[in-house]
C-alpha cells in the first residue's frame, strides 16, 4: 500500500463538521497498511467518552490508537520509527489543551516549532488535522481571540511544512497545496 511511497505530509482543514476527519480517515485507510490514530482529544464527561469509543470502533481494529493531549510532539517521534502513517486530530484541540495548561504562547508556538522539526524525521507519513479558524467574526473576549490567534499561527506554520494541504467544505476536498 503507501507504505512504499514517498513519505508525505498531509494538512487536512476546515470548519467544525465540514468532513476533515472522515477524509483523513478515508485517505489513510486507502493509502497506509500500517495506521496509528493519535487523538489529542481530553475525555472530560460522559457525552465525549461515548463520542471517543464511537470513533474508536468506526475506525476498526486495524488502527492503533493514542490518546495525547499535550505531548503530541513526543509520541509522534515515538511511533513514526515505523512505516504507515500517524494521523494526528486534531491539532486546535492540542492547541487548547496546550493553553490550559501554560499561560506562555512562546511556549506554545515553540512547541508548534517543535512539532514542524519531527514531521520530516522518520519513516512514517503524517496526516494532521485541524480546523480552519481565519473566517469566523473576531472573537468578542481575550482568551478566546488568544485561542483563535494561536491556532491560526499553528495552522499557518503546519500548511507551510506540508507536503499536500487540503481545506474541507460540506465534505468535499479543495485542494490548496500539492496533490494527495
Amino acid at each position: 500500500m503507501g507504505e512504499k511511497n514517498e513519505k508525505k505530509v498531509i494538512f487536512v482543514t476546515g470548519g467544525c463538521r465540514s468532513g476533515k476527519s472522515q477524509f483523513a480517515l478515508d485517505y489513510a485507510n486507502r493509502h497506509f497498511s500500517g495506521k496509528t490514530y493519535l487523538a489529542t482529544c481530553e475525555v472530560l464527561d460522559e457525552e465525549m467518552a461515548r463520542r471517543v469509543e464511537n470513533h474508536k470502533m468506526a475506525r476498526g481494529p486495524e488502527w492503533k490508537t493514542i490518546e495525547e493531549s499535550i505531548r503530541i510532539v513526543e509520541r509522534v517521534e515515538e511511533d513514526q520509527k515505523t512505516d504507515g502513517v500517524i494521523l494526528v486530530d486534531c491539532i486546535t484541540l492540542w492547541i487548547s489543551c496546550l493553553l490550559m495548561k501554560w499561560d506562555d504562547d512562546l511556549r506554545i508556538l515553540n512547541e508548534v516549532e517543535r512539532l514542524l522539526s519531527v514531521l520530516r524525521k522518520g519513516a512514517a507519513s503524517l496526516i494532521l488535522v485541524s480546523n480552519e479558524v481565519g473566517m469566523g467574526i473576531v472573537p468578542a473576549d481575550g482568551p478566546t481571540r488568544r485561542f483563535r490567534d494561536l491556532a491560526g499561527a499553528a495552522n499557518q506554520k503546519i500548511a507551510g511544512a506540508a507536503d499536500t494541504v487540503i481545506f474541507m467544505v460540506s465534505g468535499i476536498p479543495i485542494f490548496l497545496k500539492g496533490v494527495a
